[in-house]
C-alpha cells in the first residue's frame, strides 16, 4: 500500500515574483500609459504652444 502523508501533497513553494510580473498586470499598464500620455501632452504643449 502507498503511504500518502501530508508531505506528499504539499504545494511546492512559490517562486518570488519580480518586477516583470508586476508590469505584466493590465491595470498597472493602463495607469502607466495614462500618466505617460499626460506627461507627453504637457511636454508637447510646453514645447510647441508656449
Amino acid at each position: 500500500m502507498l503511504d500518502t502523508t501530508q508531505s506528499d501533497t504539499e504545494a511546492p513553494p512559490e517562486e518570488p515574483r519580480g518586477c516583470l510580473y508586476a508590469l505584466s498586470q493590465p491595470p498597472l499598464m493602463i495607469f502607466l500609459a495614462v500618466i505617460g500620455c499626460l506627461l507627453l501632452m504637457a511636454s508637447l504643449h510646453d514645447l510647441l504652444l508656449l
